[in-house]
């Protein structure tokens, strides 16, 4: 949905990158096999990362291969194995693409919304097979989308408000083991994670949405230069990243803790360093947009 959460791929060892990539490719393999294959095209670098939370930490699945639907010329690729973790990420994806669509319906321009309509009846059978896997994240989303579309109608100049209406949708994706230190270490991980891809993101879309006369909270929080702007953006982005991280060492990880220390500490730095330098749009459509 957004493809701000990847790892540094240069600082990850060849058996944690080669791992990532399996649990992408199983991910995308869990989207097709219970939701149709239209569904794989809404596949999300940030919920790999929610996949490898979803995953045992210890023992993972085990892999298996699987057949890229975008490289079918190419041999079979190393993919996570079915698991229940994996097959919630791919639902909670669904669900989160469908009401991502919603949004666009309500919101968007004459062809975007023509273009989410069509995406919409496509998806629709998909989203609610979803719906019925992972209910409570349905609503959460549900609840948490519409007190941000009302935060955009009424052109809230808080960014902590919209922020925290997004963050907490994404903390509802999280697993729940019913250890109420663990669950709570893992909510706030996902809540800081989510707050820092909101703020992203609306300083990424902040021109065109200045252009085009659409809410962006950092545009009406933010009244004085840009660069004084951008300087106190990376410090609230730096304080969620830190909070993230901090919450992440209390979180059992096992085999994922390299890898997602990496994201924490190495990839989200660098992506946030492209986007607020202006270079992330012409970078996030390359395999790897954080290499040199």
């Amino acid at each position: 949905m957004f493809g701000y959460v990847r790892p540094l791929r240069a600082e990850l060892k060849v058996r944690e990158w080669e791992s990532y990539q399996a649990v992408y490719c199983g991910l995308c393999t869990a989207m097709g096999r219970k939701y149709g294959f239209l569904s794989r095209f809404f596949l999300s670098y940030d919920f790999t990362l929610l996949a490898m939370l979803l995953l045992p930490p210890a023992e993972g699945p085990g892999r298996t291969r699987c057949r890229c639907p975008a490289r079918l010329w190419c041999g079979k690729k190393p993919c996570t194995a079915p698991h229940p973790g994996m097959d919630r990420a791919a639902g909670e994806s669904v669900i989160l693409a469908w009401w991502k669509l919603q949004d666009t319906l309500a919101d968007g321009n004459w062809w975007e919304r023509f273009l989410a309509r069509g995406l919409s009846l496509a998806l629709g059978r998909a989203y609610r097979r979803a719906r019925a896997d992972c209910p409570d994240f349905d609503k959460t989303v549900k609840e948490c989308l519409t007190e941000l579309h009302d935060l955009e109608r009424d052109r809230t100049p808080s960014i902590d408000r919209p922020a925290d209406a997004f963050a907490r949708l994404l903390a509802g994706a999280g697993p729940v083991t019913g250890r109420d230190g663990p669950d709570r270490a893992m909510y706030q991980l996902l809540y800081h994670l989510g707050r820092w891809i909101y703020l992203v993101d609306a300083w990424d879309d902040l021109a065109e949405d200045r252009e085009k006369g659409r809410y962006n909270p950092i545009a009406l929080r933010f009244s004085g230069a840009e660069e004084e702007s951008r300087e106190a953006l990376a410090l609230t982005l730096r304080h969620s990243r830190a909070l993230a991280g901090s919450a992440s060492q209390l979180v059992e990880l096992g085999q994922w803790r390299g890898i997602v220390d990496n994201i924490l500490y190495l990839g989200l730095p660098a992506v946030e360093r492209l986007v607020l330098e202006g270079r992330w749009g012409s970078r996030k459509g390359r395999r790897d947009p954080l290499s040199s």
